[in-house]
């Protein structure tokens, strides 16, 4: 019985502990922040940063073929130019999702290289609807100055060259985090 009695006191404790440490990020009000930047998608050429990785067997894997999962280190840049200053660089996947080829699920972490935000990511998860003018994905998580981040992005596509598929994405993004 006592046995009992100190192991759900030490449960008791235990969680206490974990709830007053959470507690301190879900109480308190959420610093925002705004910020807009460029990303660099090539898939062409001799600095290509976004590559098919799988796709549909005997079938030609594209950015517009249903089932190409792409792999990406796209660079992301202050202005439109591609020579313009990185600031981060866009990690992971997308995956053409549409039986139409009109949509692509993006899973990215944002890694930050910028002298304000460096060490920090933002992890983005949405629908790209890429023929719409503008689109909004999800920022899920982040890193760093971004810990327990929580917002959205707007993709504008600014520039696209559909034969070699390469293109640059306006992206401007809201976080509140702790």
């Amino acid at each position: 019985m006592a046995t009992k009695f100190v192991i759900l006191s030490l449960m008791f404790l235990l969680a206490l502990a974990t709830f007053t440490e959470a507690s301190k990020y879900q109480f308190q009000n959420p610093k925002e922040t705004n910020m807009m930047f460029y990303m660099q998608d090539w898939e062409t050429g001799a600095n290509a940063t976004a590559i098919p990785v799988a796709g549909i067997p005997h079938k030609r894997w594209s950015i517009l073929g249903f089932g190409t999962i792409f792999a990406t280190d796209d660079k992301l840049t202050v202005a439109i130019e591609r020579n313009s200053s990185e600031v981060g660089r866009a990690h992971g996947i997308y995956v053409n999702s549409a039986l139409d080829g009109s949509d692509l699920h993006l899973l990215m972490s944002l890694v930050f290289t910028n002298k304000e935000y460096n060490g920090s990511t933002l992890e983005i998860q949405g629908a790209d609807r890429f023929y719409q003018k503008y689109r909004e994905v999800s920022v899920v998580s982040g890193t760093g100055i971004f810990r327990l981040a929580r917002g959205f992005a707007t993709l504008e596509t600014v520039y696209i060259d559909i034969p070699n598929s390469n293109a640059i994405i306006r992206w401007n993004v809201t976080v509140f985090h702790y």
